[in-house]
């Protein structure tokens, strides 16, 4: 008998996995696909030779993982590329704020009567920021805070809406730059808690950066899937699962998997009948025959850009995808072109280019146009570089990683009490009604993101109770 099984070979199950077998556990992962990698895989999508991420590209919250970070991935090809700025937010006049690693440079950017309060609003966290970030990314259940006084600051700060906190701010570029942030997690920007997402991004580039890992985000996969194996635990490939009886004898199961998916294989019933799944996103991976053609300096030295023109239109097109069901006419798109900081991603002197815009839950329709139209307001001459495009909507989402419920790419609604409390309410979130069967996807906290903070999270609840047994 097996001490844990972990289904889902995401950057979650893969954490869970290898904190299983740092420790000692006989540990072995299946996965549908016929390769690991959840939220973290790179294809060739449309030509030869151009090596596309069809979920994550940048990885603010994986540079900065307390996970990671104790983690020897570096010694398994895992290599950080960092762009010259972490990211840009162009406007239609030319001008661009940008969210550099330099606080000086970022509040420069938004001009100076919203420098001081941008540096005020970040002074206090910053030299903390690996203890916060730690804080933040653990539960007290699972590790007591270490630095209480700073979590409870941010707590403060963070827990209500960004519109809140954004009134620091008296002029457009901080505003639209922060709702941008926001928007990162498809969440409307007056929703609980939605500050503090835009604030750890922004810590998160000022304190390490928001690189692109080099080849590829398969890199993070596969540094953590070779990492496993040398630790004795076993990774099966196309293996599907569709209840428990398919997997070896265990002490423990741990789901990588949407909270839907783990009732129906488990046979938990109705125990996250409650669970919401948020807006889908529309996504496009292009093959370009050159730089993406932005009319303002900075968005060519970035690795991420935000496009949208003022945080009116943001909190538009999330409102339009998230309540209206309809998608917007002119998106809020987050692009990352990886080929500005990683060559080896295209061939020589061509680029790879991903972007998405939101739409409604499960959507069918095609936004090409419109998510082109948007691109072409602030890289006028964009779609002459285009080779070829390879277009995913919801359901090709979906098909492509079953945790995406309707094309949902945070794994579950990140409004309401949600934002805090996923999959369901209650003070252990990795347990299930089967005391053997624990949940570590993307849907418990801290939530979205390649970061394996979920998958960490989740292995300490269950190597506590193997020891106990």
């Amino acid at each position: 008998m097996l001490d844990a099984v972990v289904v889902g070979a995401g950057p979650n199950g893969l954490t869970a996995a290898v904190e299983l077998a740092r420790r000692g556990f006989s540990v072995a992962v299946f996965e549908a696909r016929d390769t690991v990698g959840g939220g973290a895989r790179t294809e060739e999508l449309t030509l030869p030779g151009f090596r596309h991420d069809p979920c994550s590209a940048a990885h603010p919250l994986g540079i900065n993982s307390p996970a990671f970070r104790a983690l020897p991935l570096d010694r398994y090809g895992l290599q950080w590329l960092q762009p010259e700025l972490p990211m840009a937010h162009p406007f239609p006049d030319g001008t661009a704020a940008v969210l550099a690693r330099s606080v000086a440079e970022t509040a420069a950017s938004f001009g100076p009567r919203d420098a001081g309060a941008y540096r005020r609003l970040v002074a206090p966290f910053l030299p903390r920021w690996d203890t916060l970030a730690r804080d933040f990314m653990s539960l007290p259940l699972t590790a007591l805070p270490r630095d209480p006084v700073t979590l409870a600051r941010f707590g403060l700060v963070g827990l209500p809406p960004s519109t809140w906190l954004t009134r620091r701010f008296r002029e457009e570029p901080a505003k639209t730059l922060f709702a941008g942030l926001v928007a990162h997690v498809m969440a409307p920007l007056s929703g609980l808690a939605t500050a503090a997402i835009g604030l750890v991004f922004a810590l998160a580039a000022h304190a390490r950066g928001w690189p692109v890992a080099r080849g590829g985000s398969q890199s993070v996969s596969d540094a953590l899937a070779a990492y496993l194996k040398d630790l004795g635990g076993t990774v099966h490939t196309d293996y599907e699962v569709k209840r428990l009886d398919d997997l070896p004898p265990a002490r423990a199961y741990v789901f990588d998997t949407s909270p839907t998916a783990l009732a129906r294989i488990a046979g938990l019933g109705s125990t996250y009948a409650g669970y919401r799944y948020g807006p889908g996103v529309f996504k496009i991976d292009y093959a370009l025959d050159g730089p993406v053609p932005w009319t303002a300096e900075a968005p060519r030295r970035a690795g991420t850009v935000q496009i949208g023109a003022d945080s009116a239109e943001i909190g538009a097109a999330l409102r339009a995808a998230s309540k209206e069901g309809r998608a917007p006419d002119r998106p809020f798109l987050i692009t990352v072109q990886p080929s500005v900081v990683d060559p080896s991603r295209a061939p020589e002197g061509k680029h790879v280019f991903w972007a998405y815009g939101h739409v409604p839950h499960g959507w069918t329709g095609d936004l090409t146009d419109a998510l082109e139209r948007q691109l072409e307001r602030f890289a006028p001459g964009f779609r002459d570089r285009v080779l070829a495009r390879a277009t995913a909507g919801p359901p090709e989402i979906a098909a492509r990683n079953a945790n995406y419920v309707g094309g949902d790419i945070a794994s579950g609604a990140v409004s309401g009490l949600q934002a805090l409390l996923r999959p369901r309410l209650s003070l252990f979130p990795y347990a299930t009604p089967h005391p053997a069967v624990y949940i570590c996807s993307s849907a418990t906290p801290p939530g979205p993101g390649v970061h394996g903070m979920s998958g960490h999270n989740a292995a300490k609840a269950v190597w506590r109770r193997l020891r106990q047994t």
